[in-house]
């Protein structure tokens, strides 16, 4: 079953085999967030002002689905993860200005071993994330904000003066 737990065992493999040289001086937290279809995930930390503070990863509520390949989901832990090495979002000194500047992250894939699972995603996402995700969510929540907006438009109308 898809759950926190599993997203955690899935953090620690690729910590421990892709990522073991990168000091953890803070805990990370990982777990699912809301459905996000274009943002796959994120990372932060809980306060801004303590660089120490914990680091939190959220994953679209979209990766429960088993139809989404293990890969998808490990390759995308794993960009976040390159975002801490980096220091985003992390303790440690921040390598760049840009968390994105360059294809840096895409590099550091690379470098560490996880470019064929980088490929296999950016393939799947394109040629699958869509059938996944479709627009019936986000036409739902359109339509209930335009049905909400017309209802006020009419109480204001009737009442309003």
């Amino acid at each position: 079953m898809r759950n926190n737990e599993w997203l955690r065992q899935k953090l620690d493999y690729l910590w421990q085999n892709y990522f073991a040289d990168v000091p953890k001086l803070n805990t990370i937290h990982i777990s699912f967030g809301r459905k996000a279809k274009r943002r796959l995930a994120s990372i932060r930390q809980v306060s801004h002002k303590d660089k120490h503070s914990d680091t939190i990863i959220r994953v679209t509520a979209f990766y429960r689905d088993p139809e989404i390949p293990e890969y998808v989901v490990d390759a995308t832990i794993a960009h976040e993860l390159c975002h801490y090495a980096h220091g985003f979002a992390s303790p440690l000194p921040q390598f760049s200005r840009l968390p994105h500047h360059g294809g840096l992250v895409d590099k550091e894939l690379v470098k560490r071993g996880l470019g064929k699972i980088l490929e296999m995603q950016q393939i799947w996402l394109k040629e699958s994330w869509n059938n996944i995700v479709g627009t019936e969510v986000f036409v739902k929540r359109r339509k209930q904000r335009r049905k909400q907006a017309f209802n006020l438009i009419n109480w204001l109308t009737e009442f309003g003066s």
